[in-house]
């Protein structure tokens, strides 16, 4: 294919991908505001983005296998149809339960395109271009991210409100679907495979309700109570359980064990879990740190996020370009790990009084590391598996990372909801109002307390803040040391040997087509 010919094909997936990354950044401005009118609290908060991330976790590995069957441009078409659903039941919710249930459908089309969208770019391009290319998702990437909160912004100040937020991506995913059937024509190779829908319903079982645990243990329930050691217990069993299924009984496993036999696999997937613990369960909390402990609006929350968005924007697409230049990729995810450790122990530093001018330097040091980090981690994996594996590979690093956001957003939101409630409640106790434990973990409107009160929580939010960022940069340390322990592994230059792997005749009816073009010059 040549270059235009990819980007013509590339046109509705980077569409597709900008719907999956605004249905997340588009909320994350009005989630304050939602919790407060919906009469939610901090667990509440937390589970409207754990609910989207869980969803679209277990869902990944699926869409990947349902790739090796059915036309993957159908696949992305249907991914879209469920995110609409989603959309549209989340923009209707009367309360906080349907709107994280509609929360769960939006996740199941996001893991959809999310897996796709990858699997299709590594079928289409060879791991050498393939880095020119990822430039283009991380500027889509950091399109949606940049954008996403300040038209969320903009929607909750106007007319329309919070639920207009949902409303947004509609737009755009239908354009992306009628896109993709005008402009993606990719052989469909099918191979047989079976579906292990009993290893993904135990895996996500088995973490959801290590999650659940996390949340309610302390509030809900003392830490050492049975409730807590029943669900410690369950959550381990269903895990154990779920290895035994992966490894002896499922034929074709979600979770492939034989790939972990390759050690650029292993170690990328334990950083992909510690990045996504790191980044994802750190970040999402930065919209709530400008709103609750600086008094800001959604709309000049979403101003704030400028910096880090810029940072990722541009070292995302100046290391996609050096990356195909050079063939060279591990400094660039050593160097972008090392940005990472150092902005989230920085913002570690930060409260309710450190100037915006300083967040917005540290914000930026951990855009650029994670726009070097990101999508090169995934080459990585891609560059060294056979095309016949591709999308179990690429939907096993994506499922990984999609985990440690969920473990990371959820555990994070725990710690950032307790820590809350004390300081709370000790601040209110020395200016003499006395406070209930649910109204301690509540998020109130903050311009509709007196002052005093006001100031109270904001100072217990900015000190929270900082402290969640220190214990998620030990994660992004580990996720370093497994970046620097990968070998580096020349990028191949051409696909045509990894689909000989995977289906022959394809293979030589590709070589066909090349050796014609090359007659031609």
């Amino acid at each position: 294919m040549t270059h235009r010919q990819i980007l013509e094909a590339l046109s509705g997936l980077l569409l597709a991908m900008f719907v999956a990354m605004l249905s997340s950044t588009v909320v994350s401005n009005a989630l304050p505001r939602i919790v407060s009118d919906l009469h939610g609290s901090q667990t509440g908060y937390t589970w409207v983005v754990v609910a989207t991330m869980l969803a679209m976790t277990a869902t990944t590995p699926i869409w990947g296998k349902l790739s090796d069957l059915f036309s993957k441009k159908l696949l992305v078409q249907l991914a879209l149809v469920i995110y609409i659903i989603g959309s549209l039941v989340a923009a209707m919710a009367p309360s906080m339960g349907v709107l994280i249930g509609a929360r769960v459908v939006q996740g199941l089309g996001v893991g959809g395109l999310t897996a796709l969208v990858q699997v299709v770019i590594a079928t289409m391009i060879s791991p050498r271009e393939r880095g020119r290319y990822s430039g283009y998702l991380g500027a889509v990437f950091a399109l949606a991210t940049v954008s996403g909160p300040l038209i969320g912004g903009v929607i909750v100040d106007s007319a329309l409100g919070w639920r207009g937020c949902f409303f947004v991506g509609l737009p755009f995913a239908i354009a992306a679907f009628f896109l993709l059937q005008k402009t993606l024509h990719l052989p469909v190779v099918r191979r047989q495979v079976d579906i292990d829908y009993a290893g993904a319903t135990l895996i996500i079982a088995g973490v959801s309700t290590l999650l659940i645990w996390v949340s309610l243990a302390g509030n809900n329930f003392a830490w050492g109570s049975w409730a807590s050691i029943g669900m410690v217990v369950l959550g381990v069993v269903l895990l154990t359980v779920a290895v035994y299924v992966e490894a002896r009984v499922a034929t074709d496993p979600v979770i492939p064990l034989r790939l972990f036999k390759d050690r650029t696999i292993t170690l990328a997937t334990i950083a992909s879990v510690m990045v996504g613990v790191a980044m994802f369960g750190s970040t999402v909390y930065l919209s709530q740190y400008f709103q609750t402990a600086r008094g800001m609006s959604p709309t000049e929350a979403g101003l704030m996020s400028i910096a880090m968005v810029g940072g990722l924007f541009v070292s995302s697409i100046v290391s996609g370009r050096i990356i195909t230049a050079t063939g060279r990729w591990k400094r660039f995810l050593v160097g972008g790990m090392v940005l990472v450790v150092v902005g989230l122990a920085l913002l570690g530093t930060i409260d309710e009084t450190t100037s915006l001018l300083v967040i917005g330097f540290f914000m930026a040091i951990l855009g650029v590391g994670m726009g070097a980090t990101m999508q090169n981690l995934v080459l990585a994996v891609q560059n060294n598996v056979p095309m016949s594996d591709m999308g179990a590979a690429s939907a096993v690093v994506a499922f990984f990372r999609s985990m440690g956001g969920s473990i990371g957003v959820s555990a994070l939101g725990a710690l950032l909801s307790h820590q809350v409630a004390t300081k709370v409640t000790d601040g209110l106790h020395l200016i003499g109002i006395s406070t209930t434990s649910h109204e301690s973990h509540s998020i109130p409107d903050l311009g509709a307390l007196p002052a005093p009160v006001r100031a109270v929580f904001e100072s217990a939010f900015g000190q929270s803040f900082g402290e969640i960022f220190l214990v998620a940069a030990p994660f992004a340390l580990i996720a370093l040391v497994c970046v620097a322990l990968i070998k580096e592994v020349p990028l191949r230059t051409s696909n045509l040997e990894s689909y000989a792997e995977a289906s022959p005749e394809v293979a030589a009816e590709l070589r066909s087509g090349v050796v014609e073009a090359e007659a031609r010059r």
